[in-house]
């Protein structure tokens, strides 16, 4: 993971109809422990870590980086979005020097199915076609994820191409807050 660029982090918290995208806090260890250690969460993410590893291992204060929101719904945390550079090394660019902004995202399963996800993600892109004027971000997501395929659809993802990768075949698309012209 490459840093995500200068910008001022955390941004002040980013209100939506039903959520708030905020910075991570103390409160949030248990529900990032739950993401990481549940399987439905984890299918097309390299599945689930144990969870007595991921208790060792979870600072007090996990995710507190730039590029990653909590997704706070009535004062508890549901998932995260993350906005990265997408590693030179992996396959999926659209810039001839690569380090493109990915959009990534998890939320617990109780989470799924009421459109938190599109919402919190288009609030997160949102903020980086403010913060980034004019760059294109790009997401990655096995083609066998059809809730990811439909949520990237929603936001306005541009299917680029597909590859293999992990083993599985990979959807790239990529989100540009303006159009290109051409």
């Amino acid at each position: 993971m490459t840093e995500l660029g200068p910008v001022a982090w955390p941004p002040a918290p980013i209100k939506t109809e039903r959520l708030v995208l905020r910075e991570s806090e103390a409160r949030d260890r248990a529900a990032f422990i739950g993401l990481f250690a549940s399987p439905e969460v984890r299918t097309y993410l390299g599945g689930p870590r144990p969870r007595d590893e991921l208790e060792r291992a979870m600072p007090e204060v996990p995710g507190r980086r730039p590029g990653l929101f909590v997704i706070d719904l009535d004062g508890a945390m549901i998932g995260t979005v993350t906005l990265d550079r997408r590693d030179v090394e992996r396959p999926g660019h659209v810039r001839p020097d690569a380090g493109e902004a990915e959009l990534g995202y998890m939320f617990l399963p109780e989470a799924w199915g009421c459109g938190y996800a599109a919402e919190a993600c288009a609030a997160a892109l949102d903020w980086f076609a403010e913060a980034f004027p004019g760059e294109p971000v790009v997401l990655c997501t096995q083609t066998a994820n059809t809730p990811s395929m439909r949520l990237a659809a929603k936001l306005g993802f541009t299917e680029l191409e597909r590859f293999e990768e992990y083993g599985a075949e990979q959807w790239f698309g990529v989100w540009f807050s303006v159009r290109p012209s051409g």
